[in-house]
């Protein structure tokens, strides 16, 4: 009866996952709307228009037909390949990093759009590739060139947090592909033996300190260890309940660095405390268990993989930020999505969940098997 009342168009949109959406993103608006002093500028209000702005997009690109995904697979990964090769001619530079491109009208940074078209692209070719090649080396070799262009060419901007996001989306593909599980033993066994090498050739000195800084953060407080320190900080300080919106010693002294950005689960949880990460982190497994369902229920290879990509694009961020700022991890500057101002990372996200979208559009528009 209820359904009758409503337009079609509104009741077949995936609310399962945009009401979770919205409600995260607006409750991020809050964190940023008391890190910003109690103000809509800089941060609260343009979070939350860019969220609608993107989640519009989002619905436009679910109703995106799967083989125009196909289609534009090869020759939108080749344009990012070659905005990035201009980020190196002619980008801009900033905080020693080169890794943006002025248009004028807006500041893009293309290694962001190679996040979602890595696994759109490697989705395509192993649906491409017949089954019986799947274990010979034709699995592999143009596998690992797609990757290596855009990721060598990541990597040298530098940015090895997103050389390692694009790495890991391109990964998931491969090994949901079905490839041979020793091909992973091995690279694991070579990982291994190559790290300390590329730990000291490889790495920049502020990378290095970085893990240095991870592993013992006490041994430069006001320095490099300064970021570490004080998110933690912030995260205990915050107890079960919280010091309460606005209360944020952390954050508001600016003792907090990137209280907006990179740390914002810090800047929560000293205000909104234990509950508040928990509604966070639960809010986010929500969204991982909605994409790895439309993933399992997807109706052939290609939509499998594209929506299994695109979760755990999505999840990569997610961990990668919330050890990051718990000092699990080294500081790799990853926002974590949907809370950190950001255009670049929200649009990145965005099209993730638009995607997966689409593959559960394409679910349902599927011919149903005769029981």
């Amino acid at each position: 009866m209820v359904r009758g009342l409503i337009p079609d168009p509104v009741a077949r949109q995936p609310w399962q996952v945009i009401v979770p959406l919205t409600l995260l993103v607006t409750f991020g608006s809050t964190v940023l709307y008391s890190a910003g002093g109690g103000s809509l500028y800089p941060w609260a209000l343009t979070h939350f228009l860019r969220f609608f702005v993107f989640l519009a997009m989002a619905i436009v690109i679910s109703r995106v037909r799967q083989p125009t995904f196909k289609q534009l697979a090869y020759p939108l990964y080749g344009v990012v390949v070659v905005l990035l090769v201009l980020v190196e001619a002619i980008g801009g530079i900033a905080g020693g990093s080169q890794r943006w491109l002025n248009l004028g009208f807006m500041t893009l940074q293309p290694s962001e759009l190679m996040k979602p078209l890595i696994v759109l692209v490697l989705a395509r070719f192993y649906d491409d590739l017949p089954p019986s090649m799947t274990a010979s080396w034709r699995a592999l070799v143009p596998a690992a060139a797609l990757l290596g262009v855009p990721a060598g060419l990541i990597i040298i901007q530098p940015d090895l947090g997103t050389a390692l996001a694009v790495t890991f989306g391109a990964v998931v593909v491969v090994f949901l592909s079905g490839v041979p599980l020793w091909w992973f033993i091995s690279a694991a066994v070579v990982g291994a033996v190559a790290a300390p090498l590329a730990f000291f050739t490889v790495l920049h000195d502020y990378q290095r300190q970085r893990v240095f800084v991870f592993l013992d953060p006490a041994k430069d407080p006001l320095g490099t260890g300064y970021h570490i320190l004080q998110s933690t900080i912030a995260i205990g300080s915050g107890g079960l309940f919280g010091k309460g919106f606005g209360n944020g010693s952390q954050s508001h002294l600016d003792y907090l660095p990137e209280a907006h950005t990179d740390f914002v689960f810090a800047t929560m949880a000293e205000e909104w405390g234990m509950l508040g990460g928990l509604f966070v982190i639960g809010t986010f497994a929500w969204i991982i268990h909605w994409g790895m369902r439309v993933a399992r229920d997807a109706p052939d290879r290609f939509a499998q993989l594209l929506a299994a990509g695109m979760t755990f694009t999505i999840f990569f961020y997610v961990c990668i930020n919330l050890m990051m700022v718990m000092g699990l991890a080294p500081v790799v500057g990853i926002p974590l999505p949907f809370m950190s101002h950001g255009g670049s990372s929200m649009m990145t996200n965005m099209i993730c969940i638009g995607t997966i979208m689409a593959v559960e559009n394409w679910t349902r528009q599927a011919p149903r098997a005769l029981s």
